[in-house]
């Protein structure tokens, strides 16, 4: 009778990380939406700009998940996937060390564009109302991370999974 994989080996295989890879992408970005929309947290430029990687790591994860049946597509689709959560995780250490004071943020860090303005009064009001957010404030901390840093944190495990899938999917060298 044969050996049936456990669920755990089907996930550890190539299509399962891609599908766990893109998961993991879709959950932070609807954490950064529920934290704009819900809790009202203003996101920063830099905030804005994390949110970058895990948005095409998510289209990256559909296409896979839809065209790549060969390894090499698939390896090739974990490598763009370990590009992207570092490029994430370095995003979220800069954003922190900004927030900790050990960087210098960017000059023009601020909340998003408002919407354009129908007339001078509506303008006048929009620059009554409109909040600055500046990137060296963390609007939330929970054990000491600001969200800059939770995304760190989770983009380098994301990284870290991407490449423990290349390690071992790789031939074996003898």
């Amino acid at each position: 009778m044969p050996v049936s994989d456990s669920w755990l080996d089907k996930l550890l295989r190539p299509m399962g990380l891609i599908l766990l890879l893109g998961l993991g992408s879709t959950a932070l970005i609807a954490g950064a939406w529920w934290s704009q929309l819900v809790w009202h947290l203003v996101p920063c430029k830099l905030c804005l700009e994390q949110r970058i990687p895990h948005y095409a790591a998510v289209v990256l994860a559909v296409v896979a998940l839809l065209v790549a049946r060969s390894r090499a597509l698939q390896m090739t689709a974990l490598a763009g996937f370990a590009l992207l959560m570092l490029w994430s995780t370095g995003l979220g250490a800069y954003h922190s060390g900004v927030e900790w004071g050990w960087f210098l943020g960017p000059n023009d860090c601020g909340g998003g564009a408002p919407a354009a303005a129908a007339g001078v009064q509506d303008f006048m009001k929009q620059l009554q109302s409109t909040r600055v957010v500046s990137c060296g404030e963390a609007a939330w901390r929970f054990l000491g991370l600001s969200l800059a840093g939770w995304n760190a944190l989770a983009s380098l495990g994301l990284a870290a999974l991407a490449l423990l899938g290349l390690i071992k999917a790789s031939p074996q060298v003898g």
